[in-house]
């Protein structure tokens, strides 16, 4: 029997009895500031910051704060379903977990730990392309769970193929292609700690462990000799940590460089600027699972993407970590749901971080919404643990919301429900 919101409400108020609080707050504030203690600054920053001066950020919020809900009075709410349904698969809630690279920044377990937490409360998990565990041993922590794949567009055709082929053997159900980052966007807090986790081996799993990029660095001499750092004692530390934690042995790194060869290969090819929507041709041959483009912000964009066959999108401004100044999420929702007109399921993330805040996106249009950032500071505080606990106080909240908006199921939820 699934527990609810009143449950959850419960558990915690019960507990408090005995002077047990949360270990992980429920304001979104102190989640952020809990986890900040828990992180290196290089990892917080990471995580946390976003482009240029962070206005799309603070975008990303303000948009909701346009949007306001009516309360609706005297309606049955005593019995109440949250889920939803996906590409002919119902899920519990309408969660998903978004896809964040080098979530090893946050905790050693990494995605083995989101996946415990993912796999008890049965929340769908987007893959990253950016991981720090190879998606087969994902796949393996996560069970029946349903799992989605998250594609960065290489320069590799052949690595793109590999990279859905992998995804698709590890029960994957469905591909969702990142545009918004065919290049890195300015992001000022890495920039003046001059960090960039990659370059250190964190967050390319998914290439260490593929046999075509592997391939790749093999037939590439002279890539390692892209990465041309200043000589010191942090530079030393670096690569030793380097050799250390990539795959093969230290001693073995040591003697072949493979791993400078690889993270310099990595950083080549990534991504591919030259991407036009010709080329979803090619994936789509690549897979018969649905397709999904992340990143999608103007209705002439999913316009087009339904002109080309894709079969859902996600709006989406990367967190606000590509463009500063970019129109927030929640506020572009509306045109693309008008332009696509039901034809393809509309997903959102992109500054959500409340319960409210899913009711306002499913009013809009949305059919589901992706949790970012909140889960990884669940993750830094208590590893799975943590992760579960937002998980909860999401699902709890959101269930609430609903119910006091008047509305029984997601089914009723619609912008009737909104005032702006």
């Amino acid at each position: 029997m699934r527990k609810d919101a009143v449950d959850r409400q419960k558990e915690v108020y019960v507990k408090g009895l005995g002077n047990v609080q949360p270990g992980i707050p429920a304001s979104p504030e102190r989640l952020e500031a809990k986890a900040r203690e828990c992180m290196s600054p290089r990892a917080f920053a990471y995580v946390a910051g976003g482009a240029g001066e962070e206005q799309t950020m603070l975008n990303n919020r303000s948009g909701f704060e346009t949007w306001k809900i009516i309360p609706r009075m005297l309606k049955d709410v005593s019995e109440r379903d949250i889920s939803t349904t996906l590409f002919g698969q119902r899920y519990p809630s309408p969660f998903l977990l978004a896809p964040i690279g080098v979530l090893e920044l946050a905790h050693k377990e990494a995605e083995l730990a989101v996946a415990k937490a993912a796999k008890a409360h049965g929340v769908p998990m987007i893959f990253s392309n950016q991981a720090s565990v190879a998606m087969e041993q994902v796949a393996e922590a996560l069970g029946d769970t349903p799992r989605w794949f998250q594609l960065y567009w290489s320069k590799s055709d052949e690595l793109v193929k590999s990279l859905v082929q992998r995804a698709e053997n590890c029960g994957c159900t469905a591909i969702v292609v990142t545009l918004d980052t065919t290049l890195l966007g300015w992001r000022t807090r890495d920039i003046d700690l001059a960090y960039l986790p990659f370059l250190t081996g964190k967050g390319i799993a998914q290439y260490t462990s593929d046999p075509v990029f592997n391939k790749l660095v093999d037939e590439d001499e002279n890539s390692s000799s892209a990465l041309k750092p200043p000589v010191n004692w942090d530079t030393i530390l670096n690569v030793l940590s380097l050799m250390r934690n990539y795959p093969g042995g230290f001693w073995s790194n040591l003697r072949s460089k493979r791993p400078l060869k690889a993270v310099a290969k990595f950083i080549n090819i990534y991504s591919r600027p030259s991407l036009t929507w010709n080329d979803l041709k090619a994936l789509r041959k690549m897979t018969r699972l649905p397709i999904l483009l992340k990143g999608i912000l103007h209705p002439d964009d999913a316009r087009l993407a339904v002109q080309h066959g894709v079969d859902g999108l996600v709006v989406s401004n990367h967190g606000g970590r590509q463009v500063d100044g970019a129109i927030s999420a929640i506020e572009a929702l509306p045109a693309i749901v008008q332009e696509v007109d039901g034809k393809i399921p509309v997903l959102m993330d992109s500054g959500i971080r409340s319960g409210a805040d899913t009711l306002k996106a499913l009013a809009l249009g949305a059919r589901a919404v992706l949790l970012g950032r909140p889960y990884v500071y669940g993750l830094a505080i208590n590893g799975a643990s943590g992760v579960a606990e937002v998980l909860k106080n999401f699902t709890a909240d959101f269930e609430l919301n609903m119910a006091l908006a008047g509305c029984r199921s997601v089914s009723e939820i619609g912008k009737h429900c909104l005032s702006r």
